[in-house]
């Protein structure tokens, strides 16, 4: 099945942030605990400062840069972003997303409600958890 970028496209407000183009990729056809989203802002275009906390319905997001500059706060934490980069929003912290460059920021955000999953016996599973044993934390 093939989903092609911007073929399902639509306007949206985030968060009381500025309008973004927004693709949910799959919508009603995936069967996956997560909605897979493509986000494009605007030069200046921002999501709006908010978190995930309500009761009973905690959101865990993803945000992987693929197009433009950006700057992401979490909480006290602002990083500066650019293609390649992600950044992890954990429940209920603060979070926005502001595009700093001149172009479009181009975002895949996938989000869901945070529960175990156990993936140790994939191979590649095993690699990530060596990766991040030998290289430094950020």
């Amino acid at each position: 099945m093939l989903e092609r970028a911007g073929t399902r496209a639509f306007l949206y407000n985030l968060h009381e942030g500025s309008p973004l183009q927004m693709q949910w990729l799959f919508y009603g056809q995936s069967e996956l605990p997560v909605a897979v989203q493509t986000w494009e802002l605007p030069p200046g275009g921002f999501e709006g400062m908010h978190s995930h906390a309500e009761p009973g319905r905690p959101l865990e997001e993803i945000y992987v840069v693929t197009e433009g500059t950006g700057q992401m706060t979490v909480e006290d934490e602002t990083y500066s972003v650019a293609v390649g980069d992600a950044v992890l929003a954990r429940a209920g912290t603060r979070h926005d997303l502001l595009n700093t460059g001149k172009g479009p920021l181009k975002v895949l955000v996938i989000w869901g409600e945070p529960r175990p999953a156990d993936y140790s016996d994939f191979g590649s599973a095993k690699m990530a958890r060596v990766a991040r044993t030998d290289a430094s934390p950020d």
